[in-house]
């Protein structure tokens, strides 16, 4: 093997990426833009969200709940009603996401120290955000029937009794529950997927559309050498836009970052082996640029958003698509970001997600070689 052949085919691949502005402005602009859009624009923390109240007392005791609502970071009131009709139409509308109907004799039961009842009606169109919805408006009611009791036992001379079992809580490794700080470590593993397979994906594709591979194939250059050759400027860009995105993520998103910088380079390089490893052995069997592109984001990006625990949890996924996860190479490389990012997991203790890693990269690189023969077919 040459390694000054690799270098001309190397410096071949770069002039190409050069003159080519679309791949040029993927490599360079796409990491910032998925880092930005998820940052900005994908959140799984529901705060300020619309609330329209029907109060059908409006007591000094109905005010109060309504305050306590006013004050809870998760809910905005954002209107009055007085009556059903146009509550709603104000769900309808999506001006509210939840309505609050306070009953006429909310007051006299409160003082009466009978139970007493609101109605929340939540608009389930996304169920998920409707059961945290849920969860928070009985998290405000509770905390206020709790001080109107208490308060009602005190006029009547009755000592309160404090409840004997309570929760405290705790949160690691996200204390602010910011959800940014668990989805933006996971962009890397999207942003290596879109570098390192779609644009690979068209390095053989693109010499046989353009009726260049006769010529690379009545070289003396081997076959190990033009893959090499072809893939080394896309490794070098992926490790750079993988550096870009990891420095956004800490220094702009303020992701906490407590884990060893050699874990992240050696995981960010071996899933960066198998995503060019896989777009190499796409771009062989494509041999169309169009065929190959779509192909990579199927088989790459796809899985890597969908089935990686990116976004959505592993564990709450049906047991057939669980097993199929153990398939996909970014659900260990996800892992490995969000342990080094958030729990500062030491790297003896990310053998379970290091060592499937390894064999993929090793599995997926003998694939690749063995994928591409200098003949004509």
């Amino acid at each position: 093997m040459s390694f000054r052949r690799m270098d001309v085919m190397a410096r071949k691949e770069v002039v190409q990426i050069l003159r080519d502005p679309r791949s040029l402005a993927i490599v360079i602009l796409m990491p910032a833009i998925l880092v930005l859009l998820f940052g900005y624009g994908v959140s799984l923390d529901l705060k300020g969200m619309p609330v329209f109240v029907y109060d059908q007392e409006g007591s000094q005791q109905s005010r109060d709940l309504v305050e306590r609502f006013k004050a809870s970071k998760y809910f905005h009131v954002a209107g009055h009603v007085d009556n059903y009709t146009a509550l709603k139409r104000a769900i309808d509308d999506g001006h509210a996401q939840m309505g609050l109907v306070i009953p006429w004799n909310f007051s006299q039961r409160l003082q009466g120290g009978g139970a007493q009842q609101v109605q929340a009606i939540v608009d389930a169109t996304d169920d998920n955000s409707a059961n945290i919805l849920i969860g928070y408006a009985q998290g405000v009611v509770q905390g206020y029937s709790s001080e109107v009791q208490i308060d009602w036992l005190r006029t009547r001379g009755i000592a309160a009794q404090t409840a004997g079992l309570n929760v405290e809580t705790r949160t690691w490794y996200n204390e602010e529950l910011d959800s940014s700080a668990f989805i933006i470590p996971g962009v890397l593993a999207l942003v290596m997927s879109v570098i390192g397979a779609f644009l690979t994906s068209l390095t053989i594709a693109r010499e046989w559309e353009r009726g260049t591979m006769e010529q690379l194939i009545s070289t003396p250059v081997s076959a190990a050498e033009i893959m090499l050759g072809k893939l080394a400027p896309y490794f070098t860009l992926g490790l750079l836009d993988t550096a870009i995105s990891a420095c956004v993520a800490i220094y702009w998103f303020r992701v906490p970052f407590r884990g060893s910088f050699v874990t992240l380079f050696v995981s960010s390089a071996m899933f960066l082996i198998v995503v060019l490893s896989l777009g190499f052995f796409i771009s062989v069997l494509a041999k169309s640029q169009f065929a190959a592109s779509q192909i990579a984001l199927i088989v790459t990006f796809l899985p890597a958003f969908l089935l990686s625990g990116f976004l959505f949890s592993i564990e709450q996924m049906p047991t057939v698509l669980q097993w199929i996860t153990h398939l996909i190479p970014a659900r260990y490389y996800v892992s490995v970001l969000k342990k080094i990012f958030l729990k500062g997991t030491a790297t003896s203790l990310l053998y379970a997600d290091l060592v499937p890693l390894a064999v993929f990269t090793v599995l997926l690189a003998l694939l690749a070689t063995r994928s591409f023969h200098k003949r004509l077919d």
